[in-house]
Formats: structure tokens, C-alpha cells, sequence
């Protein structure tokens, strides 16, 4: 698989081992002012500016690392910007100000498939490419979605690794992050399709959302295992959700009798598989999605593509990409994380 080919470890040849930024936000190299931006439209202008859901996430600061990798390769003007709060509408001054500042492109993870979409459409109207990742826009709205992964495969590897856990029967419950995000809906929609076609004695209670906030996230598990008593295990779709549910389970008497599985970063998790708290979780690589991501954001600004179904570029270590239908880029399928391989992976 194309995704993991950047710096491939010895012993699995689908991911990458990369360092995990926690202090709040990657390295902006030109700074999170976006100092030093260009012109909107040029195609020397390689100034492109990530804005993630929220700063503070380790997730994107994962992908804000492989984004900032791949425009020093490309030798572009990287930074990133975004919201304190993964809300709705938190992102708009966001896109306006780097469509003010003449950015040649925004890569962007949307909390809201509308809420963003006409300052968006200003931003390309002046010149801006816009690359969504992670979470798609209305497709209108942008030139490409790099896709982490087939949404079918993310929701079906999820729903087989809680089905296999807690035996194929019980109750379990959906902790997703946010209740606007696109990717989020797309994947218990097609969770909730594949319970009922391929797992009729499993029952999904309930699905409540954390927010992608830790705290929240770890009172959102307790509710769901005093409101529902014979619950079986969790599905947490988000790598905040799935670490805090974890934390709440490590220390508690459900340890080891609720199963939880999801989205989550090896480093985050270790701790809870070499504990027993958590048998298998599943993600693709966030650093690829980002490096792939900045990429495809310097081909649109170079011309070498513009976003039409067949249109192929380079990527750097991962090679060569297609654009699909409706402009979207498959990074590749999810992995599976458990106790026998989870030592081999640092991000």
C-alpha cells in the first residue's frame, strides 16, 4: 500500500515511524501568522497553510508534521493555524485571513461539511487551491479531499474488531467525536449498515459524542457504562475519544470485561494494549495523510493537476497518486494495532 512507503519500519511495511508532537501544534517552520505568504494564484507561490480541526490535537499534530516534511521537500512556506475548539464555524476567520494574506493554498479538515464552504469559495475565487484531508467539505467547495482511507474499510474494520472481541453478540455503543463531523457520520452510517447486514445479535445503544475533548470525552464513557449496564464494548472512531475511553477503563472495574476499540496513535495507546485495557484499535498513518496532503496541495498550485478524475501526481516517498471521483485521493487502508506489533511504530 502506496501510504506506508515514507520511511517505512523493517516490520511493517504499512506504516511510518515518526516522532508524535505534543506540545499543541507542529512546527510552523514560516510561522502559524502565515508570515511570509505570497500571492493567491501563482504557480511559484508555495506557501501553504494547514488548518486542522483544532491545535492541541495529536493527531494533527501528527499530520501537520508530515505536511511541513513534504513543503520543505518541495521547498514551499509551511504554517498552521485553526481554532482552540473543533466547532463548527470556529474556522472561518481562519480561511479569511489566509485568503487576506494571498496563500497559494489551504489545507484544511473541516468540522462542518457547509459551514465553511463560502469562505472557501472566496478563498479560491482569489486564487487559493484548497485541499480538504480527513474530513471532507461539500465537494463544491474545494479542489480535492485526500481521503485517509475507504470509508467502507474504516467502518468495517472497526465493527469486525468489536465483533470479535465481545464474541459477535451484545450491546455496544458509538464515543465519536464531534456531531457535525463529516468523516465521523459517513463511518457510523456505514457502521451502522454493516451491524445490521453482517451482525444481527450485535446492538448498537447509543452513540455520543466528545467532542474530540479529552475530559469530555472520559465523562462521555462513564455515562455510557452506568447508563447501560450490560454494555459490551465501545467504538470510539476519533484517537481522542479512544484514549480517553481507555484511561477511563485502565482504572476502573470494566477494565478487561468492556472491550473498546477505534482510531487511535500507537503512542497514545501503548500503555492500554501492554495492559490489557485495549485487545486491537485500527488508523492509517496521519503523517502520510498529511505529507500527501501538501503534495497534492503544491501539484494543484503548480499545475500539474487540477483536481479532474484521472489527473495523476507525484508525492514524494509515497509515489505516484490518481485522482478519483468527485476529487478525492485514497492515502490507503487501515491498520490494526495490537499488542504483538505496536512496539514496532513511534508516532
Amino acid at each position: 500500500m502506496k501510504f506506508a512507503r515514507k520511511r517505512v519500519t523493517a516490520l511493517a511495511a504499512v506504516a511510518v515511524a515518526a516522532a508524535l508532537v505534543l506540545t499543541g501544534c507542529a512546527d510552523t517552520g514560516g510561522g502559524t501568522d502565515g508570515e511570509g505568504g505570497g500571492t493567491g494564484g501563482g504557480s511559484d507561490n508555495l506557501t501553504i497553510t494547514f488548518l486542522p480541526k483544532n491545535l492541541g490535537n495529536p493527531y494533527f499534530d501528527t499530520s501537520s508534521t508530515g505536511g511541513k516534511a513534504a513543503v520543505d521537500e518541495i521547498g514551499g512556506t509551511f504554517a498552521e493555524v485553526g481554532p482552540a475548539e473543533a466547532t463548527p464555524d470556529a474556522q472561518v476567520s481562519y480561511i479569511n485571513t489566509a485568503t487576506q494574506q494571498g496563500v497559494g493554498a489551504l489545507v484544511v479538515s473541516a468540522n462542518d461539511p457547509q459551514a465553511i464552504c463560502d469562505a472557501l469559495n472566496e478563498a479560491r475565487d482569489a486564487g487559493v487551491k484548497v485541499v480538504t484531508f480527513d474530513s471532507d467539505t461539500n465537494p463544491d467547495c474545494r479542489d480535492l479531499f485526500i481521503n485517509q482511507a475507504d470509508a467502507e474499510g474504516i467502518a468495517k474494520v472497526q465493527v469486525d474488531l468489536i465483533a470479535e472481541q465481545i464474541g459477535g453478540a451484545g450491546e455496544i455503543a458509538i464515543l465519536s467525536a464531534s456531531a457535525n463531523a463529516t468523516n465521523q457520520n459517513a463511518w457510523i452510517e456505514l457502521m451502522e449498515e454493516y451491524l445490521a447486514s453482517d451482525y444481527p445479535d450485535i446492538t448498537l445503544v447509543e452513540t455520543v459524542y466528545g467532542d474530540d475533548d479529552d475530559q469530555t470525552s472520559f465523562d462521555k464513557t462513564a455515562a455510557l457504562l452506568q447508563t447501560h449496564p450490560d454494555l459490551k464494548g465501545i467504538i470510539s472512531p476519533t484517537t481522542v475519544g479512544i484514549a480517553a475511553a481507555a484511561r477511563y477503563l485502565s482504572t476502573s472495574d470494566y477494565k478487561g470485561t468492556v472491550a473498546l476499540t477505534g482510531l487511535g496513535t500507537p503512542n497514545q495507546m501503548r500503555e492500554y494494549v501492554e495492559d490489557g485495557t485495549v485487545t486491537a484499535f485500527a488508523l492509517w498513518n496521519p503523517e502520510d495523510l498529511g505529507y500527501l496532503s501538501a503534495y497534492a496541495a503544491a501539484a494543484l498550485i503548480q499545475g500539474d493537476i487540477t483536481g479532474e478524475e484521472g489527473d495523476t501526481f507525484e508525492a514524494g516517498e509515497l509515489g505516484e497518486y490518481e485522482v478519483g471521483a468527485d476529487g478525492v485521493v485514497l492515502l490507503g487502508d487501515p491498520f490494526v494495532f495490537d499488542a504483538d506489533n505496536i512496539g514496532d511504530f513511534d508516532f
